[in-house]
């Protein structure tokens, strides 16, 4: 780090556990704002630093392809590359699902939020090192060992970026930053703010892990251009020089600030996110116990599952559609459309919405139907069933409360698909998890991890289930006395 001008507070403490890896202690009280490292952009392993720059930007190759090749390419230099003293520091590959067996992945993550997107990532990941990095190697003007190219050692970059990289800025993009990714991560206990300093902003940029919103390298501008005949150098702008006279910052150095008091002999710890154990696992290789912002998805291919089992599958697309047509969706991945269960167990509006949709009788539903052309807003389509229903008096100017579609069905529904999203799991019960979780130890990082999450998202599912049959007795209640009562009120789109 000296050699390459990082600049580190002697009042951090570098404690290196056999089982857990490096981590950042203080070694006497730090104080927010205080300054306890800079880091030089030139020092950060980027497409730009790299020695690969010109093969890697000849092959039109950025973002995760681009990182990984420059990171595979320093590596095969052993101690001829500049960052030799850091990478000789990292593990050959991160323990992320990325790089499990298939094996591995089938036993382990069966049930989870993980198994789908984890065999999805393996084969789009092969796929691209199959058509971009293979014939880069053997087409590059410099002599490459394909050794250190294979699919493999892709798989291993692949895991070490999604891990350890950060933003950086707009010209470097992200890339791998020497001292910040040894502070390990806490949810909601954030020590430690790494910071970038951009002289076209008048404010700091704050830093992301590559995992954030900004995933691919962004276009540069014109004066941000290097000189490709120096290696390792940058050429600083008017505005970088105006901007670091008039603010005192220099725009080419990283920042670490203190955002929090931490007192000596205490971990100093960075936060990736609001990440639930899914994502933690996903992109970091571990997850945390009581973590608050677990989930579980319900996709809605289960949900028709749910619904065929009633109806027909004609009854079950026709019902889907006045669902869509009202503008009322689940969330959207890539490949899936999904209903979130939030980690107090209580699902989205937009899955009691299709649910109440899909139980209502065939001349309610008609109504429905013809009221689509005419009402003025989105809630009074259901809010006129609603007030049919329940006697309550409705105006176009109010909203859906969620407690009215918890109708006696519609939880015994939730309840259904409570024990279909439970299944997926496989014919093991969560006390034998829980039990071959107090057996397991820590070294056992993949075993321990996936049955974390296994048992937190079970965890969720009985909350959801609890949710479900206390949402029939007050309806039941309701039913009995003639009352209603509102809890939550349906977002509209």
């Amino acid at each position: 780090m000296k050699s390459q001008g990082i600049q580190c507070s002697d009042t951090l403490d570098f404690i290196d556990c056999p089982q857990q890896g490096i981590s950042v202690g203080a070694l006497s009280d730090l104080h927010e704002g205080d300054v306890v490292a800079k880091i030089p952009k030139t020092a950060c392993l980027t497409i730009k630093t790299s020695g690969a720059r010109e093969m890697i930007e000849s092959a039109g190759l950025d973002g995760h392809l681009g990182l990984s090749v420059a990171l595979m390419y320093e590596k095969s230099l052993a101690q001829d590359s500049p960052w030799a003293g850091y990478l000789q520091l990292l593990p050959p590959q991160e323990c992320l699902p990325l790089v499990w067996t298939l094996g591995e992945v089938d036993s382990l993550l069966s049930g989870t939020e993980l198994h789908k997107a984890i065999k999805e990532d393996k084969t789009l990941m092969y796929e691209d090192w199959k058509e971009n990095i293979l014939p880069l190697v053997y087409s590059a003007p410099q002599s490459l060992n394909p050794s250190s190219f294979s699919v493999k050692e892709y798989f291993a970059a692949r895991s070490l970026i999604a891990s350890r990289s950060f933003q950086i800025d707009e010209y470097h993009g992200f890339g791998m930053v020497p001292l910040a990714d040894l502070f390990n991560h806490k949810t909601g206990a954030e020590d430690v703010h790494f910071t970038s300093v951009s002289p076209n902003q008048e404010y700091e940029d704050d830093v992301d892990s590559e995992n954030g919103d900004n995933n691919e390298l962004s276009k540069i501008s014109g004066h941000d251009k290097r000189d490709s005949t120096c290696e390792n150098s940058y050429i600083h702008s008017d505005s970088e020089s105006d901007y670091s006279s008039v603010t005192g910052e220099d725009p080419m150095m990283l920042q670490m600030i203190m955002v929090r008091e931490v007192k000596s002999g205490d971990e100093v710890f960075n936060t990736y996110g609001s990440l639930g154990n899914a994502a933690l696992l996903h992109r970091y290789g571990f997850t945390e116990a009581h973590n608050p912002f677990d989930i579980v998805n319900i996709d809605l291919e289960l949900v028709l599952k749910w619904g065929c089992s009633l109806f027909s599958s004609r009854y079950c697309r026709a019902r889907l559609s006045l669902w869509r047509r009202i503008n009322i969706s689940g969330s959207v991945s890539e490949n899936s459309e999904y209903f979130e269960v939030s980690s107090n167990g209580e699902p989205e509006l937009e899955l009691l919405t299709l649910l109440y949709i899909m139980l209502l009788p065939d001349n309610t539903c008609h109504k429905l139907d013809i009221s689509i052309c005419t009402a003025d807003k989105v809630s009074a389509n259901i809010g006129m069933i609603l007030s049919e229903k329940h006697d309550i008096t409705w105006s176009t100017s109010s909203e859906i409360s969620k407690d009215l579609l918890l109708t006696e069905k519609v939880c015994r529904a939730l309840l259904a698909l409570a024990d279909i999203r439970e299944s997926c799991y496989g014919s093991k019960s969560i006390d034998e998890d829980v039990e071959a979780l107090k057996r397991c130890c820590m070294t056992e990082r993949k075993l321990y991890h996936s049955l974390m999450l296994r048992i937190s998202e079970r965890r969720i599912l009985e909350k959801f289930r609890t949710y479900a049959t206390a949402g029939a007795q007050i309806q039941t209640f309701q039913d009995a006395n003639g009352t209603s009562t509102t809890r939550k009120r349906l977002k509209k789109h």
